[in-house]
């Protein structure tokens, strides 16, 4: 993993706060000064965090668990949904299903509905409908599709939800606290960081600062499916390996009795 650099951090205008006046008091150990109204964020400190944070993720990607992105806010929308596909983790960028983790069975009841809809398609089964059957299961498929497509593939409850702006997201928020799912987040100087497992003091408003926090997670959590991966290969390799060794031992062994005989 690169380790991010306070420089890089800078130009992508991470260490911009919030107006001093919409601040949270809780995020004070965060912050470095005040300039202009707003509030400066310390980026040694969120270089620290967001590199513990990266290791966080990569354990989980490596014990197989999914990742839960959770960004509804218009500038996030796009980056969340795109980095979320590139190391193929659920994500949630349109409204909050309430229930998502709490209620997660009938999350998946609905997943299962669009599945078997897709499956109608497949078979035939769809062609032999009405006019009218056909264009209430398309619009159902489709209001599916919108808010639950992101997570057709998500069987169980994930290792772990990652935030971008914890004020919007109250409501996922207390549904992993709930049920203990570590939480990840993006943290602007108007939030409150209390709660949050793994703390991310970072702008959460400007698609450059998102961007570049993103991808820092997203390359860790891609190292820990690839060292996943390995583990795998070798788990593989490792028997044949083992039944080769003691096939020549018995090769060795009926030879040498051969020889006595």
């Amino acid at each position: 993993m690169n380790k991010p650099q306070v420089k890089d951090l800078i130009q992508a205008g991470v260490h911009f706060g919030h107006l001093t006046r919409k601040w949270n008091p809780n995020m004070s150990p965060y912050i470095y000064m005040e300039k202009n109204g707003i509030h400066i964020i310390n980026l040694y400190k969120t270089q620290a965090k967001l590199e513990e944070a990266c290791n966080a993720l990569k354990k989980i990607a490596s014990s197989g668990r999914k990742i839960l992105f959770v960004a509804t806010k218009k500038q996030a929308k796009d980056i969340v949904s795109n980095s979320s596909k590139s190391v193929n983790m659920p994500y949630i960028t349109e409204r909050w299903p309430g229930g998502m983790l709490t209620n997660f069975v009938t999350i998946r009841r609905a997943v299962k509905k669009m599945s078997s809809i897709d499956r109608m398609k497949q078979d035939g089964t769809f062609n032999s409908l009405s006019k009218k059957e056909k264009l209430q299961i398309s619009r159902l498929r489709e209001k599916l599709e919108k808010n639950l497509g992101s997570i057709s593939t998500m069987t169980r409850l994930p290792g772990a939800i990652f935030i971008v702006d914890v004020v919007r997201e109250k409501i996922a928020i207390k549904e992993a606290q709930k049920l203990n799912i570590p939480i990840f987040a993006m943290v602007d100087t108007n939030s409150d960081p209390r709660g949050i497992d793994y703390v991310i003091p970072s702008n959460d408003d400007a698609s450059k600062s998102i961007s570049k926090i993103l991808e820092h997670a997203c390359e860790s959590i891609a190292e820990g499916i690839s060292d996943r991966n390995d583990i795998k290969e070798k788990e593989d390799v490792q028997p044949e390996t083992v039944d080769n060794q003691s096939e020549k031992e018995l090769k060795t062994k009926s030879t040498k009795v051969k020889a006595k005989s």
